[in-house]
């Protein structure tokens, strides 16, 4: 495998990810713009974060999987999070644990950000995800 997840001791824990990712492949994936939308462009789970979150997630794994990765080749996540709020984790874990068996997410997860944005390119839009694979 080309990618060793890691949190080095002395690393604030707990946290449902790693801290640390190390890829020693070459060629590199990147998945950009994951959105709740179906195949067809509609929308999915509309004021529904934790909804939003896996089918964002599904659609990452249909991006990696086009590329010949999957979330085991992920060395980073990143979300964005419209009007985040603390009062949001558990809506936005449970996304990412309602579809964690599904794609084969790895528990703790890569190494991710989750970051708080005004808003994304269109008002129905509560979470957008990145992936950054690495395959030898």
């Amino acid at each position: 495998m080309a990618v060793q997840l890691l949190t080095p001791e002395g690393m604030f824990a707990p946290v449902p990810y790693h801290h640390v990712s190390i890829s020693t492949g070459t060629r590199q994936v990147h998945v950009a713009g994951q959105i709740a939308r179906d195949a067809e462009g509609n929308p999915v789970a509309t004021d529904d974060l934790t909804g939003q979150v896996a089918q964002a997630l599904r659609n990452t794994a249909r991006g990696l999987a086009g590329a010949g990765a999957s979330f085991a080749d992920v060395v980073r996540l990143r979300f964005f999070v419209t009007h985040w709020t603390p009062d949001k984790y558990d809506d936005f874990i449970a996304g990412i644990d309602r579809v964690a068996d599904e794609l084969g997410i790895p528990q703790p997860l890569p190494p991710v950000s989750a970051i708080g944005v005004d808003y994304l390119f269109e008002p129905d839009v509560l979470v957008e995800v990145e992936a950054f694979a690495v395959l030898d």
